[in-house]
This record gives C-alpha cells, structure tokens and sequence, in this order.
C-alpha cells in the first residue's frame, strides 16, 4: 500500500529553499513528480523553483510562508486544492536547529523548536492529508525527524522536544493511515552539510571559541551531503520503509541503544560530560 514511486505525483515539500528541502525537490522533480513548494526563504525558494524549470521539471505552486503560522499554511492549501485538487505525497522537510542546556535555554528557544519542529509538520499534515484521504487514491507522508529523535544527544533537549514529539505522531500516523493507502516515512538524518549546520543556534556557549569551531569543522567533515540524504529519502518512499536512515552510523546507534542499554547509557553520559566541561570553559 502507499505511494511507491514519485513520477507523475503531486508532491508538496516544504523547507525547499536550501538544504535538504531544495536537494529533495531537485531529485523528485528529476524522477518526474511535479511540485508544490514553500519555504520561509523567498529568494531561496525562487531559485529552487527556477532550478528545476530550467532543468525541464514542473513547478505547480511556490510560496514562500512561515509553516508555523496556521492560517498562512491554510491559505496556500486551499489555494492549491483549487487549482490542483488533492496531492499524492506530503514531505515535511522544514526545520530549524537550537542547542542548550537547561538553565542556558531561555522560553522562547523551547517555544520555537516546538512551533518550528513539530507544530508546523502538524499545521501541514491537518491541511493536507484529510483531502487526500477523502481522494482514495492513496499516497505517501514523508515527515523528517533527526537523530535526534531517536537518541539522548547533548544539549539537544528542545531540539529534540520536537523532533521526538514528530516522530510519536508518524508512528501513530503510520498505522492510522495504512487503511487508506497512504504510507508514512520518519527520515532520521545525523549530520548533513547544510546551512542548518552554519547557521544553528548554541546557547551559552561562544560560537566563535576555537574547541567550537574545532567541533563543527569536524561535525560537517563527518556530514552527508544534501543529496545523499535526498536519494534516501525517495529510495525509502520506494521501498515502503517507515524509517528511513540516511546514514550507517545513525542505523547502528539506534540499534545499539535498543539492544545494549547500559552501555548506550555509559556513553551518552560520556558524551554529556565532555560537552558540560566545554560548556564550562567557554560559556558566556
């Protein structure tokens, strides 16, 4: 059951300015769907779309809005039903990153990884996936967590108050949505070269420090590239697997911390202690 294939569907992507959004929606529209996007980035999202006219793909809508904002989202979806009637496959690709501990993560760092991370994978799955059932057709629900999703990484409590909180809504969604067809699919990226890996936000700590920017150079040369995470994804869609990993070393941790708990546990509080005594040495 479920969508198998993107050729010929109509696919909505958000998060298609740059990133991994933009690497998927260049790859679908390569293997002949045709494409609904948005993006929080105007610019970027116009070049994205421009990418794939140029290259003999099919743009049905863009528009650029903010996924968090419920009637912005409603908007653009009834505008595309007009025009288009019901899609086939809905990717949740948008997200944004903030690291922190507890007593450095202010209100407003856990309010927007909830609003960003999960509320608006929510606000597009409430619009878009009901019509599609009402359709028959069948189809696929494409929504992407993180690693963060799946193991207790430093500094990652709001980051992953999100991205676990959407992983609980695609497994009950999974089962919920077979009767109709529609196949769901938790893509569990690790690192990935994007300008999410530039731009994210760690709180309480100098960026700029020389042991930070020691770890993100090696966090990036360790890091997949959009592309491969974009190929994975379709790859998944096609096989019908509900998760999808994009990379070996994420496959392993995760069986390693279901199969070996203690010492998942040891480690993990290894690696809390490392990052604490960075946090201590160079917190603001």
């Amino acid at each position: 059951m479920g969508r198998r294939s993107v050729r010929g569907a109509k696919v909505l992507m958000t998060g298609a300015a740059s990133g991994i959004g933009r690497a998927t929606a260049l790859a679908a529209a390569d293997a002949g769907a045709l494409l609904v996007l948005t993006d929080i980035d105007a610019d970027g999202l116009e070049d994205t779309a421009e990418m794939i006219r140029e290259a003999g793909g099919t743009v049905l809508a863009a528009r650029a809005l903010d996924i968090t904002d419920y009637d912005a989202v409603t908007s653009f979806t009834a505008d595309v039903h007009a025009e288009h009637d019901s899609l086939d496959i809905v990717m949740n690709i948008a997200g944004a990153s903030t690291w922190g501990t507890v007593e450095n993560l202010e209100h407003r760092h856990w309010r927007r990884m909830v609003d960003v991370n999960l509320m608006g994978p929510i606000h597009v799955i409430e619009n878009f996936v009901p019509p599609m059932i009402r359709a028959g057709r069948g189809g696929a629900l494409v929504n992407v967590s993180s690693a963060a999703g799946l193991l207790a990484l430093p500094w990652h409590a709001a980051y992953s108050a999100g991205k676990y909180g959407i992983r609980g809504v695609s497994e009950v969604l999974r089962f919920e949505l077979e009767r109709h067809g529609i196949s769901v699919h938790l893509v569990v990226p690790g690192a990935v070269n994007t300008p999410l890996v530039r731009s994210f936000e760690l709180v309480g700590v100098d960026k700029e420090d020389p042991r930070v920017r020691r770890l993100t150079a090696a966090f990036t040369k360790h890091a997949a590239a959009p592309e491969q995470v974009a190929a994975a994804i379709l790859r998944g869609v096609e096989r019908n697997r509900f998760l999808v990993y994009t990379s070996f070393d994420i496959r392993v941790g995760h069986w390693w911390a279901r199969k070996f708990a203690f010492p998942y546990e040891f480690v993990v509080r290894r690696m809390g202690d490392r990052f604490n005594r960075l946090l201590a040495s160079t917190g603001n």
